[in-house]
């Protein structure tokens, strides 16, 4: 059956943003946009419907036209910024900040800030939006624990807070009727926890899945999908249970899920490219296309309106010499980086 095309961005870029496609697979096609700015990235979230995509800077967050790469606004003063959670009942935009950790509550349509909420815990990293409590929930990388947050999605108050198994707790997502299920990336294993009371009920391992990070719910199937390095995993949420495996790239840290077109985006920031996987049955799924995209590009937001995959990656340039004297590098540690040069953003569309 031939795949209709949802976006030609690359047909209506202006001359200064555009570049070619960088990856077609199987009807899959990636459009690629130079769209400047500073500070480096985690994640990206899309708002669905509209073509806004807020993407996280290091120190700001900068809303993108998904169709052209355009830059249409800009949120300030977001130090260490991690994830962008949108409320829409609320008409609310929230940023987690673990530079000051504070989370930045604005306003959606004027993207103006509203204020800034101080958390106790620290070490604010993923944030997502749970419909059914109408609250956004924090999974921050706490210490010597992590911790997960909620907060009223009018208010901005912090009403609710869990104790996690493990200080690096990554994706969360919810079934909708009052669970929420989030990733531990250090212990790989994925903790259930009541969405009003912020109790934890259960955990269960992941294996063969190891540092889960991105995840997503579908609630048609009542399956979890969780992305993981090489190998992401299919959970059943009631037993706990691994109901399928799925072969992926390497360097995953989220993860897209289109519930229409049954399609999950899983992003390989080490492997430079995108695993689509089509769900073609409850526990039955295939791969359908690997469409390249850039070294580095391991976050991922999915436009479910739009059927659009949204990433972002900055090009950094060559680290600087050492000091004098300085010491070794710690066994492990991030290779230091140079001065970001380029800023890229993907739509993935077929």
């Amino acid at each position: 059956m031939t795949r209709r095309t949802l976006v030609v961005a690359a047909l209506l870029l202006v001359p200064a943003l555009a570049w070619p496609r960088v990856g077609t697979a199987q009807g899959f096609k990636a459009a690629k946009f130079s769209i400047g700015g500073d500070g480096g990235t985690d994640y990206l979230t899309a708002e669905p419907g509209t073509g806004r995509v807020f993407v996280s800077r290091g120190t700001h967050v900068m809303v993108l036209d998904g169709t052209t790469g355009k830059v249409l606004g800009d949120i300030p003063d977001t130090p260490r910024v991690h994830g962008i959670a949108l409320a829409p009942k609320s008409g609310r935009g929230f940023i987690t900040n673990g530079g000051d950790s504070t989370v930045t509550m604005f306003d959606l349509k004027t993207l103006a800030v509203i204020k800034k909420i101080p958390v106790a815990t620290g070490g604010l990293d993923g944030i997502m939006y749970e419909d059914f409590s109408d609250r956004i929930i924090l999974t921050n990388h706490s210490r010597p624990i992590g911790t997960a947050v909620a907060l009223d999605a009018r208010t901005g108050d912090i009403v609710g807070t869990a104790q996690l198994e493990d200080n690096s707790p990554e994706g969360a997502a919810s079934d909708g009727k009052g669970k929420m299920f989030v990733n531990n990336e250090g212990t790989s294993t994925m903790q259930v926890l009541d969405v009003k009371t912020m109790k934890v009920l259960a955990s269960w391992p992941l294996a063969p899945c190891e540092g889960p990070t991105g995840i997503a719910y579908d609630r048609a199937t009542n399956r979890i999908f969780v992305g993981c390095g090489k190998t992401s995993v299919v959970v059943n949420p009631v037993t706990g249970k691994i109901v399928a495996t799925i072969a992926n790239g390497d360097g995953v840290d989220a993860l897209g899920w289109d519930p229409v077109e049954k399609l999950i985006y899983i992003p390989a920031g080490r492997d430079s490219n995108v695993t689509v996987v089509h769900e073609d049955a409850r526990d039955k799924y295939s791969v359908v296309a690997t469409v390249a995209t850039m070294r580095g590009a391991k976050t991922i937001s999915v436009d479910p309106l739009k059927h659009v995959a949204y990433l972002f990656q900055p090009e950094y340039g060559p680290a600087p010499a050492p000091a004098p004297g300085a010491p070794p590098p710690q066994p492990g540690a991030r290779p230091p980086r140079g001065p970001v040069i380029g800023a890229y953003f993907f739509a993935i569309s077929h």
